[in-house]
């Protein structure tokens, strides 16, 4: 079955559907050894897709869940040396095969999905899947509760307004003049949080996602990966299936 070639390389664990298709940019991806183009489609049952002169092939799905520590990129490599969520992960999770669905900013803690299976990355992160994201965030001093209300109705950004959110449990912390709360969004523009409650006059003190999707962080330690449960496995299959990507686009 014909496929554009992003979604076969992302399929096959070659990169995510973005990276995948700077490779086919980059001259890196011949189809019956023609150099292929961005928009091209082949049928991998059919015909054969070299990534750099290697024959693609089908590579089973793996998945590993990482608690993201403060301080770290979220990012398969740094050309500065910085540590990175790969260098989190041990020896058995062949990490060269793995890339970070979606990202956190290197100030935010959290759960954080490594795989090789781009069409699961896809339907997590695909903004009309509208798969949830959980957060619990703390700010600085006491946020009034007409403005808790304001972030769950959505914040006027230079980017457009933010989507509604659901904010759950605030706690005014007295010792530290600080909010804590639960925040649950649906999209993940960039800096949003930040950026949103800096809008409202409260910056964000600490921000760690505690859950996407069907997934949580529970009890994983600051720093720690391990494989996914075969039910977590099967819970989030499940979720891709019935969040899964977009129709592929037409072809020409």
């Amino acid at each position: 079955m014909r496929a554009r070639l992003q979604k076969l390389l992302a399929s096959a664990g070659v990169a995510s559907r973005r990276r995948a298709e700077d490779l086919v940019r980059a001259g890196r991806v011949r189809v019956n050894g023609v150099v292929a183009q961005v928009g091209d489609s082949a049928d991998p049952d059919a015909d054969r897709i070299e990534v750099d002169g290697r024959a693609l092939s089908r590579a089973s799905a793996v998945f590993w869940l990482l608690h993201k520590p403060k301080g770290v990129l979220t990012t398969r490599s740094d050309p500065q040396g910085r540590r990175t969520v790969l260098d989190l992960l041990p020896p058995e999770a062949d990490a060269a095969r793995l890339f970070p669905v979606g990202r956190l900013d290197r100030d935010t803690e959290g759960l954080l999905l490594l795989t090789n299976d781009g069409d699961v990355a896809q339907a997590l992160l695909h903004p009309s899947r509208g798969t949830e994201r959980e957060y619990r965030v703390t700010v600085r001093g006491r946020i009034a509760e007409p403005d808790l209300q304001r972030l769950a109705r959505g914040v006027q950004l230079a980017d457009g307004m933010t989507a509604p959110a659901r904010v759950e449990g605030g706690r005014y912390l007295t010792k530290h003049d600080a909010t804590s709360f639960r925040l649950t969004l649906i999209e993940g523009r960039k800096r949003q949080i930040r950026r949103a409650l800096r809008a409202l006059g409260h910056p964000v003190i600490a921000l760690v996602r505690t859950r996407m999707g069907p997934l949580r962080l529970g009890r994983l330690a600051s720093g720690a990966a391990r494989a996914l449960t075969e039910r977590e496995e099967r819970a989030l299959l499940d979720h891709a299936r019935r969040h899964g990507p977009p129709a592929p686009e037409p072809a020409g």
